[in-house]
């Protein structure tokens, strides 16, 4: 009798597990993963590199893919540790743009140290002409104010 609830409870147990992997994969459960997504096929961020001490003037380098820029340029945004923008300006393309293949940018962004909080970030948005929401993407990156 013992042996046989064990079993039973093997099989309820075996059977809540891939009930609840089936739901995972799905994107019922884990929707927070979905919203951080890894944009290294698009966006390779050379400098600054995470957490780094920034100072204005703030300049930046990487690659990115072609279809981040329009007429050879992409957004970029500075916010501080509350989300609100500090300095906003632009990657500039530094070969043909019109690929698909990575291409290089740099920018630079003045800004004023926030009076608190020593953290903010680095938000590079592709840009998006047509204003449709399904064409947006962004890439950010931690950074520390010196």
């Amino acid at each position: 009798m013992r042996k046989n609830i064990s079993i039973i409870v093997a099989i309820a147990v075996l059977i809540t597990i891939v009930f609840f992997l089936f739901i995972y994969r799905r994107g019922e459960i884990g929707t927070t993963l979905s919203i951080v997504k890894d944009n290294s096929e698009m966006i390779i961020v050379a400098s600054p590199i995470k957490d780094s001490k920034i100072t204005s003037p703030l300049s930046f380098t990487g690659r990115a893919r072609g279809s981040w820029f329009f007429e050879g340029s992409f957004p970029v945004i500075l916010t501080d540790w509350d989300g609100k923008i500090i300095a906003e300006g632009h990657a500039s393309a530094q070969d043909d743009w019109m690929t698909s293949d990575f291409v290089k940018f740099i920018g630079n962004i003045e800004f004023d140290k926030p009076p608190y909080g020593e953290k903010g970030f680095l938000i590079f948005k592709k840009d998006n002409p047509s204003g449709l929401q399904g064409n947006d993407d962004s890439y950010e990156i931690s950074v520390l104010f010196k």
